[in-house]
């Protein structure tokens, strides 16, 4: 949907365009086929259809003669607007935002993704059930279910209320749960790289390239929803945490930003933000600014991030306009934190190399030293750490002590001789 405006172009018609072709790409993510697109402009939408009666009409006659059975609209739709186009089409009538809910649903594999997929499908439909017709207005009563005169709407809604309360609660203690996983991984020097970017970028590919964690890649939208956290080793022998989070889209729903509060604040947390952009696509800019928008609604804009222009593999022109696609996407967003950007293909592994360079310049130096540790003889903690984080090169044991020769992260070496 086009809205003309005094300064609608090429520009604005572009832009609706390639949001429908996203539409497109989604409703096959949900695993539909796609019998056919039409795009309107209009001044303002309409009341009761959103469209005007003529394309309402249109749609119609193309749901009949394609046999199509769901139409999904590239914007949002009151109860009521969904409700006579249904009556008006005959045929199963969506949105964009209930579209993405239903993929998230079928991608959700963990407790915390359920819960939150649930979450944010019982806030979309809570405003919605006004708009289900008169089923949703009998009067009835009954003991223990009813009152007397309070209609079936009433009753939906007060359990919906109780449903989105338990989940809440329950995902404030998966938040607790992050959280106390959190303070436990910084009290060990380990740095966090979060991937963040548009849907469809190739951070899981990328992930797998730099954390070898064999996370699912898909060229469907949306592939992975369940967040992940695998170690990386840098240049420096340097290691690090690298967490994989779910794909960012244009207009992503506010129930989705806010059911998926606890994964992104593996965001918010981390040291630096990988932003993967797939730099083949022609809409590049505007997907980086997207995601731009949606870390600042989270609270993550100010944390640095190194913006890694994937897919230079599928780039037909030269590497040599690497820097004025660079240039382009850096300012898309006018992001003050971008600390460069690198071309790499996390499908052929072009440009890893300078990427894991990049990060280990970037993140605060923690050289590895090699130092003597004197520690209890039962004091398997430390000695797990030892092995964990450094590289343990000889250990000595006398009666009750052991010496380790050992090579950790200096930021290693003072925690430990602090707990001596």
């Amino acid at each position: 949907m086009d809205w003309k405006t005094r300064r609608t172009g090429r520009h604005n018609l572009d832009r609706a365009e390639e949001s429908l072709e996203e539409l497109s790409e989604l409703a096959v993510s949900a695993g539909g086929s796609v019998a056919g697109q039409i795009l309107q402009s209009r001044v303002a939408p309409e009341a009761a259809t959103l469209v005007g009666q003529g394309k309402v009409e249109e749609i119609a006659a193309s749901v009949r003669s394609s046999s199509a059975d769901t139409v999904i609209f590239d914007h949002d739709l009151t109860p009521t607007q969904q409700r006579n186009l249904e009556k008006a089409i005959g045929s199963k009538v969506i949105d964009r935002t209930q579209l993405i809910l239903d993929i998230f649903a079928s991608r959700a594999r963990t407790k915390e993704g359920r819960l939150q997929v649930e979450l944010a499908q019982l806030n979309y439909l809570l405003p919605r059930l006004a708009g289900r017709g008169t089923e949703m207005s009998r009067l009835g009563g009954g003991i223990g279910t009813r009152g007397p005169g309070e209609t079936q709407l009433e009753t939906d809604r007060r359990r919906i209320a109780r449903r989105i309360k338990k989940l809440e609660d329950e995902l404030d203690s998966v938040r607790a749960g992050r959280a106390l996983h959190r303070r436990r991984r910084s009290a060990v020097p380990l740095a966090t790289l979060a991937l963040a970017g548009y849907t469809n970028a190739g951070k899981s590919t990328l992930f797998n390239r730099l954390t070898r964690a064999g996370v699912l890649t898909d060229a469907r939208m949306f592939a992975t929803l369940d967040p992940t956290v695998r170690p990386l080793v840098l240049p420096s022998r340097r290691r690090v945490l690298v967490s994989d989070t779910v794909g960012f889209i244009r207009n992503l729903p506010t129930t989705l930003v806010k059911a998926f509060r606890a994964t992104l604040e593996e965001v918010k947390e981390a040291a630096l933000v990988l932003h993967v952009v797939d730099v083949s696509a022609p809409s590049s800019p505007e997907h980086t600014k997207h995601v731009r928008q949606v870390l600042s609604e989270i609270g993550a804009a100010e944390i640095p991030q190194l913006l890694v222009m994937n897919k230079i593999d599928r780039l037909p022109e030269p590497e040599g306009d690497l820097d004025a696609r660079a240039r382009r996407l850096l300012g898309a967003g006018e992001s003050r934190v971008v600390e460069g950007a690198v071309a790499v293909s996390a499908l052929t592994g072009a440009g890893m190399d300078q990427l894991l360079q990049r990060i280990d310049e970037i993140l605060p130096l923690d050289p590895i030293v090699r130092t003597t540790l004197k520690l209890r003889a039962g004091d398997g903690a430390t000695l797990a750490l030892l092995h964990e984080f450094g590289r343990v090169l000889d250990t000595r044991y006398h009666r009750e002590f052991c010496e380790v020769d050992a090579e950790i992260p200096e930021s290693l070496r003072r925690r430990v001789t602090a707990l001596k």
